[in-house]
């Protein structure tokens, strides 16, 4: 019997076993390190002349392995096998196609250390960041196996005398999946998984920096009996194959993860009729953040500076929920700024794979130099009172970053930079900070510390968006238990990890026969 979803736990690290198992794992993934990966189409391995490389962030010229690359051709014969294996797909029982995520699970859970190791390499994650990835991975493989059984169910409706009535949800078509860098695992398979499950299939564009964690999850999926086609591994540039894909008119829907600006070019392209299309493309976006955590005069001040590191600078501050404004009242803004610099002055920086190491590199040369920029532009914004040191090593790394005395529309404090750096922003009063924390276009996540209850009431109420926590950090969303996704320009609230999301990949269907 089925039981109910529970979260996969969280390893702890400083348990001798686990410890013992994630650097055994570490040293047999680096071994195999350099492998090559072709695409997958309908099934079947492909290759190709033109490949990416994919290397370790904190060791550039170490290759972790290359992938085929895909052209114009390529992904059209992608949108193809995928167009082929829906005809049979759709018709599977909705629990056959749930068994399998299942199987996929169980899977990933015997090789979790293994599977978080790649992430280490690949994606430049601590040991803990690394494992967070894994284990929400098989929470979506899981949870949405049980939502597709539960979607697949025939509907409520009103009985009409001398009518028999039915309203039930049927599968879109063929979808194209673009999943980010910086949850490589848990939302490139959360993304995949949720469409494919519904019915649909799918043709899966893995981000270009981190094909490799995607390869080897469909090999998993194939291991766990998916059908050829219904997953298709496309890899490529978004200037070769993505346009490609999204404007192709038997491409249904297009699920995205990543910046704003590629996220509007999609809905932009998607939103033109192409020759031969019949549909209106259905777009699920998530676009960023600019998340802030909001401190008052009756906050537990130590709980509220533990919640700011842990938020800013978790994954080096590449997360869309990262905490990247801090806005602290007056009366204790000096307070907690002394509070959060003496805590981010503890983090160590360095290679990931070393466990002593709580961050690691940014992802790559251009994230480098960006989060690098903006740095410079902190300087002339506010004061610079942590960072001024770079990170020694060959790798991307930059220490965390805090600039304090930003004025609320201070670039550092308006564009998302998708690093670690932090700016610090005085507010005059409560009603002062929820006003700065709501003049971004994101609406993403947000925190608010404070024992007031009717100010946490407020904020329930006037902070927009789309996850927002009382007095605990704005990062670690839990699959079913913080449904995730956010509000203006962060996307189109698609809410992962909750039971509406499956329905974004589903329409109604009613069938009403006279008696």
């Amino acid at each position: 019997m089925l039981t109910d979803f529970s979260n996969e736990p969280l390893l702890d690290f400083s348990n001798d076993t686990s410890r013992r198992l994630m650097a055994e794992a570490v040293e047999a993934v680096q071994s195999r390190l350099g492998a090559h990966y072709p695409l997958v189409l309908g099934g079947e391995r492909v290759d190709t002349r033109d490949r990416i490389r994919s290397v370790n962030p904190a060791q550039p010229d170490e290759t972790v392995g290359t992938v085929a690359k895909a052209d114009a051709a390529l992904a059209d014969r992608a949108i193809a096998e995928a167009e082929k294996a829906f005809v049979t797909w759709r018709r599977w029982d909705p629990a056959a196609r749930a068994r399998i995520l299942w199987r996929a699970a169980a899977a990933l859970r015997r090789r979790k250390f293994e599977f978080s190791a790649w992430l280490v390499f690949e994606a430049g994650k601590s040991w803990a960041e690394a494992d967070a990835d894994t284990a929400e991975a098989i929470d979506f493989l899981e949870f949405y196996g049980r939502e597709g059984v539960r979607w697949s169910r025939e509907q409520p409706a009103t009985r009409l005398p001398g009518e028999e009535n039915h309203v039930f949800y049927i599968p879109l078509g063929v979808g194209v999946v673009i999943p980010p860098w910086n949850f490589p695992l848990a939302i490139m398979a959360g993304m995949t998984t949720a469409a494919a499950v519904a019915g649909n299939t799918v043709v899966l564009k893995p981000a270009s920096v981190t094909p490799v964690v995607a390869a080897k999850f469909v090999e998993l999926l194939e291991e766990a009996g998916i059908p050829p086609g219904v997953v298709n591994f496309c890899p490529g540039s978004g200037g070769a194959i993505g346009d490609r894909l999204v404007q192709h008119p038997r491409t249904r829907f297009i699920s995205f993860t990543g910046s704003r600006d590629v996220g509007l070019r999609i809905w932009e392209l998607a939103a033109k009729r192409s020759p031969g299309q019949i549909w209106l493309k259905r777009v699920i976006a998530e676009m960023g953040g600019k998340d802030a955590i909001l401190v008052d005069e009756t906050a537990d001040l130590d709980a509220a500076a533990d919640g700011i590191v842990a938020s800013a600078f978790g994954y080096q501050g590449q997360k869309c929920s990262a905490c990247s404004r801090a806005i602290v009242v007056k009366s204790v803004y000096r307070d907690v700024v002394e509070r959060v610099v003496a805590r981010a002055k503890t983090i160590t920086v360095g290679p990931p794979r070393d466990p002593r190491n709580a961050m690691g590199p940014v992802i790559d040369q251009a994230a480098f130099d960006k989060i690098r920029e903006y740095i410079a532009v902190g300087r002339g914004e506010g004061n610079l009172v942590l960072g001024a040191k770079p990170a020694e090593g060959p790798g991307y790394f930059i220490p965390p970053t805090i600039v304090e005395g930003v004025a609320p529309a201070a670039r550092i404090a308006c564009e998302e930079i998708f690093g670690p750096v932090l700016a610090m922003i005085p507010a005059t009063d409560f009603g002062q900070g929820l006003e700065i924390a709501n003049a971004t276009e994101y609406g993403l996540t947000g925190a608010v510390f404070s024992r007031d209850r009717a100010r946490l009431e407020r904020a329930r109420e006037e902070f927009h968006c789309g996850n927002l926590y009382f007095n605990r950090k704005c990062t670690g969303a839990l699959v079913d238990v913080h449904p995730f996704g956010g509000f203006n320009m962060s996307g189109t609230d698609s809410k992962a990890g909750g039971r509406d999301y499956l329905g974004l990949f589903l329409q109604m269907k009613s069938v009403c026969e006279r008696l």
